[in-house]
């Protein structure tokens, strides 16, 4: 297994290092990847940025906004959190959170911490998050990547965040800043983050039974990795995107996640729709909004349309049968 060596702190081309191992390195070796954003906003691949961020107080610090490739919802990174990924053969098991989550578990029980995978895709210390973790697809290959806060600035997480009233809610606890945790505040003897790195690092090794070889990125790969950044990982379009005009808003949160789409409708017709959330996705989920337009706005004719698609590449966990009773609520 390849160890990526990337001591960059810009999460424009930490981003573009992350799809470029997908893309490219990968098809050498498995990879793993250590790493660490100044402060930034990482939105989810299928969110409406502008509506995840508090935009005067993300402004105002300086805080970088990046869209990442996997779905699932927004995190705030900064100096205080570590970031992983592994890239991987994909075995087609569908998401495999669990898998990727007992190096993570199996680091911090060798420093006394007891730590638990909880819901879809959170690692938990005494019921308090301090881990997210999301998925992409590519061909044959799976990226499955987290977060670890182990000493990050709590109350930015608060203030740079949107976060829905009724996400907080289905959680079960008050606020964002209850939520979460850091690692530092469960450690018992003085361990820094570089000794986490080490303890995540071991234990990766022999959860997958597979050595870390040290990979420095080329000139080659350098070069590439920055017109990506360039191209991609810092235009307003990727990160932004142009959110529609719309005159329907249809918007649920099930188990899986928040499912938000919007519509505009003319004369009975979809001329135009677009879908954001968190939830996570095996395809794009814009081709799934693309089938609907040109849609009469009714049941019969939403349904013949999906009735093409492998509708469970775009949303696993709902039928096309709930998402049409969605878009008629």
């Amino acid at each position: 297994m390849l160890n990526v060596i990337n001591h960059s702190n810009d999460p424009y081309f930490n981003m573009a290092v992350e799809e470029y191992a997908l893309t490219t390195l990968a098809q050498q070796d498995d990879c793993f990847l250590l790493w660490q954003n100044r402060p930034a906003i990482i939105v989810g691949r299928n969110q409406n940025a502008l509506e995840e961020i508090n935009r005067e107080y993300v402004e105002q610090h300086g805080i970088a906004v990046v869209r990442r490739l996997t779905g699932g919802g927004a995190v705030y990174h900064d100096l205080g959190n570590l970031n992983f990924t592994y890239v991987v053969h994909d075995e087609g098991k569908g998401f495999e959170f669990h898998r990727f989550s007992q190096p993570v578990i199996k680091a911090l029980a060798t420093l006394g911490i007891t730590a638990e995978l909880s819901g879809r895709n959170d690692i938990l210390i005494d019921g308090r998050k301090f881990s997210g973790n999301a998925e992409y697809r590519h061909r044959d290959r799976l990226l499955h990547h987290g977060t670890l806060l182990f000493d990050s600035e709590l109350a930015v997480v608060s203030a740079s965040l949107n976060v829905k009233p009724q996400k907080i809610e289905s959680k079960g606890v008050k606020s964002v800043r209850s939520r979460v945790t850091n690692i530092s505040e469960y450690l018992t003897s003085d361990v820094s983050l570089g000794n986490f790195r080490q303890a995540l690092m071991q234990a990766t090794v022999q959860e997958f039974g597979a050595e870390l070889h040290d990979y420095q990125l080329s000139g080659t790969d350098l070069a590439a990795i920055e017109q990506l950044r360039d191209e991609k990982y810092s235009t307003w379009e990727w990160n932004y995107g142009k959110a529609p005009e719309f005159n329907l808003r249809k918007e649920r949160r099930y188990d899986f996640g928040e499912v938000d789409v919007r519509l505009n409708v003319k004369d009975g017709v979809i001329r135009e729709a677009h879908i954001f959330g968190d939830f996570f996705s095996n395809a794009a989920i814009g081709d799934l909004a693309k089938a609907l337009q040109g849609i009469r706005y009714r049941r019969e004719d939403l349904l013949g349309a999906l009735a093409s698609l492998d509708f469970a590449h775009y949303l696993p966990k709902l039928s096309p049968e709930d998402f049409v009773e969605l878009l008629l609520a």
